[in-house]
């Protein structure tokens, strides 16, 4: 079968002749709902905790996360958010690390990594990671387990609004990690299984802060 016949079968498909310019794509329509930042955060924290992570509201992040760790090794992002809520300077986390090697092999040895998000989607009880110098991708995908402590004020609806925000994510970062839930897969004889493809445990923290 010829090239020229499987092009010819294809146009065929599309209405298409030969030498047409493809028309332009349809614009996107984007939606984004009104919802207040109430509901937002309620349905944050219910999406998470439907898909098996967990999920709180505190007025003290620190103290919260100080808890959590307790007796545990953890690491935590250079996040500007984390230095400001103290947590970065708990006894115990290992944070302000610039070295990539030296970053890969803490990440692989301790019990928990810790990071913000640029922003969190309330629909699906998804963060929104941005990778950069100070939220280092493999923090909240190398360790076994993950806390995202997250300021309310980066709540949104869901991708309409991120993607109103941020059309073209190429331009700002090389790469965004979209985080729904602790890692699973049910790929082996379809059982799902935890924390096989990154951390099987994940607390999200949501603070009282509006901070963008």
């Amino acid at each position: 079968m010829s090239r020229d016949y499987i092009l010819h079968r294809v146009r065929t498909a599309l209405g298409r002749g030969a030498g047409q310019a493809v028309a332009p794509p349809p614009a996107a329509r984007i939606r984004v709902p009104q919802v207040p930042m109430e509901a937002r955060v309620a349905s944050m924290l219910e999406r998470v905790r439907a898909l098996a992570g967990e999920a709180v509201e505190s007025a003290d992040p620190c103290a919260f996360v100080a808890h959590a760790i307790a007796g545990k090794t953890a690491v935590a992002s250079n996040s500007a958010y984390l230095v400001e809520c103290g947590i970065a300077g708990l006894p115990g986390v290992r944070t302000g690390i610039t070295d990539r090697e030296e970053l890969r092999g803490l990440c692989a040895t301790v019990d928990v990594g810790i990071t913000s998000a640029d922003y969190a989607l309330a629909d699906t009880g998804t963060l929104v990671l941005l990778a950069s110098p100070q939220e280092a991708r493999m923090i909240s995908l190398l360790p076994p387990a993950h806390i995202a402590v997250v300021p309310r004020g980066r709540i949104l609806t869901g991708l309409d609004e991120l993607f109103s925000l941020l059309p073209n994510p190429a331009e700002s970062t090389s790469s965004m990690v979209l985080i729904t839930g602790p890692s699973r897969t049910a790929d082996i004889e379809q059982i799902l299984v935890r924390g096989v493809h990154g951390p099987g445990l994940l607390t999200v923290v949501v603070t009282a802060d509006s901070a963008p």
